[in-house]
């Protein structure tokens, strides 16, 4: 399940980038804005279609990072261990997952495969703080796959804090691991189960 999950999010970095200056007043107009950005950028960036890693991991960071609310996806993937961390754990967590996932779907990026991205209407009421945006990853050749975006608003603009592919939740998939390693290490092996992975993620880069 894993394996396919991690495969169907091949495509999630490609549709999220972020403009510091961008004032957009819905979630959906700013999720397909960010997504005509990236598509450009990758499609004309030739060491990006290439395999260039490093290339892709400073577009994820630039471009993707300060769209995601990061603190409250890492609490939602620990589920009820978050309230076992203490603020300065609960940081280092967030900056390790943050870490995780840069390195894990940076190369969906460098696999970008000329895929096309339908949206669909977003149901949305006035006043509304928590929405879900659906799209559609199109791919020559094989079945569309399902892509929503979980978003918040928060005072600084809307914020990812949930992908759900093909129906499985991204958060839902790291949940097991956190907690089955947090009941045997702690919240302080978890940290530590988390930067080991990072480095051999980063170790394998190189």
């Amino acid at each position: 399940m894993k394996k396919l999950f991690f495969s169907l999010l091949r495509g999630v970095f490609l549709l999220l980038s972020v403009s510091a200056f961008a004032q957009v007043d819905s979630p959906d107009a700013l999720i397909k804005k960010m997504t005509d950005e990236v598509l450009i950028i990758v499609r004309h960036d030739k060491d990006i279609q290439n395999g260039n890693s490093k290339k892709a991991i400073e577009l994820v960071e630039t471009k993707v990072l300060p769209n995601f609310n990061f603190q409250h996806m890492t609490a939602l993937a620990m589920g009820r261990d978050w309230n076992k961390a203490t603020p300065e754990q609960k940081k280092r967590l967030a900056e390790e997952f943050k870490t995780l996932l840069v390195r894990t779907y940076s190369n969906a990026l460098t696999g970008y495969k000329d895929q096309t991205v339908r949206f669909k209407p977003t149901k949305m009421q006035n006043g509304d703080t928590d929405v879900d945006v659906k799209t559609e990853i199109l791919q020559p050749g094989s079945k569309p796959i399902q892509l929503d975006y979980s978003m918040e608003k928060l005072a600084d603009g809307w914020k990812v804090y949930d992908v759900v592919v093909a129906g499985v939740s991204l958060v839902s998939n790291y949940r097991n691991t956190f907690n089955q390693e947090v009941r045997a290490n702690g919240v302080e092996g978890l940290i530590q189960m988390i930067d080991a992975k990072n480095k051999q993620l980063e170790a394998g880069k190189k």
